[in-house]
């Protein structure tokens, strides 16, 4: 499973843990994590992460 950079501040989504506290199952891939998704550190948006 993949995992995805916040380019602001460096919080790291795995696709195997999820994020809990956004709502996101672990196991969930990040083409199926919602567009408003924010990072939970800095609020950044999606289109704010890269793959790592």
């Amino acid at each position: 499973m993949a995992e995805y950079e916040c380019k602001l501040c460096g919080w790291v989504y795995s696709e195997a843990e999820g994020c809990e506290e956004k709502g996101v199952a672990p196991g969930t891939k990040w083409a199926d994590v919602p567009e408003d998704f924010e990072c939970p550190l800095c609020g950044a948006s999606k289109e704010d992460f890269e793959l790592k």
